[in-house]
């Protein structure tokens, strides 16, 4: 999505929330697979773009051990969230499209549901290739549509009933906004890369309840700034947490979350 200010919306209170509610549910079960994948590797140098709070980080440390992994985000407060949980990694603060690393540093790139916050993805697809050895792999997963994310599909139905007029599209147009396989591809042949693999995987996520996903999209995500622009405060918490849990059931809860794995060369 061109233009959006991960800096602004990525607020200092985020990454608790964000780790705490929605990593266990959303985010592990597709950090373990990416693992795996990069492990099969047999990387020796592993730069991991759009860390988070670390959750593909602690993964990879353990999936391939001798590995030395460089672990960045963009914004400040997830990198010191992210060293403090995961210090096995060496941590710091970069920029995808200008990336502070010299050419032919690292065997793989790793990103986890990160390339879709990317204002220009051909841009940061050429960094990637810059710093990747020849034959080096990028290794990244994108979410697929909307619809097939019962969760997110679930909240964003809360926040539209909660804003009629003009309801948070955050999740449509930036998390899901990148789930076409085929424009993912272009952009990565344009780049430069030679696309070895692209596969749709379906996992499961499990949460406790509703309400604690909700608390975890609407405290812990970008969505957060969206609904204190419109003034939402507890009213909407209230009306999200309905509906979801309309959709969803109260909890314990499981729904099949839909994603894209691609594997490109240098």
């Amino acid at each position: 999505m061109t233009g959006f200010d991960a800096g602004r919306r990525w607020s200092a209170s985020m990454p608790a929330a964000y780790e705490r509610y929605l990593v266990p549910v959303v985010f592990r079960p597709f950090a373990e697979d990416l693992a795996a994948r990069a492990a099969a590797l047999r990387p020796r140098r592993v730069l991991e773009l759009a860390a988070g709070t670390g959750v593909l980080t602690g993964e990879l440390l353990t999936a391939a051990p001798s590995a030395e992994v460089t672990a960045t985000d963009l914004n400040e407060g997830m990198v010191a969230f992210g060293s403090a949980r995961v210090p096995g990694a060496v941590w710091g603060q970069a920029d995808a499209q200008r990336l502070p690393f010299a050419d032919g540093g690292f065997d793989l790139v790793v990103c986890q549901f990160g390339v879709m916050f990317f204002p220009d993805r051909v841009q940061a697809f050429t960094e990637v290739r810059r710093v990747l050895a020849p034959g080096g792999r990028f290794l990244f997963t994108t979410w697929g549509p909307l619809g097939r994310h019962v969760f997110e599909a679930a909240l964003q139905a809360g926040l539209e009933r909660a804003f009629p007029v003009d309801p948070p599209r955050f999740f449509r147009t930036v998390p899901h906004g990148c789930a076409e396989p085929a424009v993912v591809t272009a952009d990565l042949v344009a780049a430069g890369f030679a696309v070895e693999d692209e596969q749709e995987l379906t996992l499961q996520g499990r949460a406790a309840s509703t309400a604690d996903l909700a608390t975890g999209y609407l405290t812990g995500t970008p969505v957060r700034a969206a609904v204190e622009e419109r003034g939402g405060g507890p009213a909407v918490r209230a009306v999200v947490v309905e509906e979801m849990t309309a959709r969803l059931g109260p909890g314990p809860v499981t729904a099949p979350m839909t994603a894209y794995v691609f594997r490109a060369a240098a």
